[in-house]
């Protein structure tokens, strides 16, 4: 469980969409939602990527983008 505001997640979670947007960037395994939980899991937890991308079932790579 992360100790952080839904509020936070949902604003990341816009940025990242936003992002994704201008960039158009292709389709991505994680959603915009999950994308952002996995970056502030990975900052507050300071677990490594590939640990986290564990958590939410994908590689050590596929976190890092």
């Amino acid at each position: 469980m992360l100790d952080v505001p839904f509020e936070l997640v949902e604003h990341v979670s816009w940025r990242v969409y936003t992002r994704r947007r201008e960039l158009r960037s292709p389709w991505r395994k994680l959603g915009c939602f999950e994308q952002a939980l996995l970056a502030l899991a990975h900052l507050r937890k300071n677990e490594t990527l590939a640990q986290v991308g564990a958590g939410f079932g994908v590689f050590e790579t596929t976190a890092w983008r």
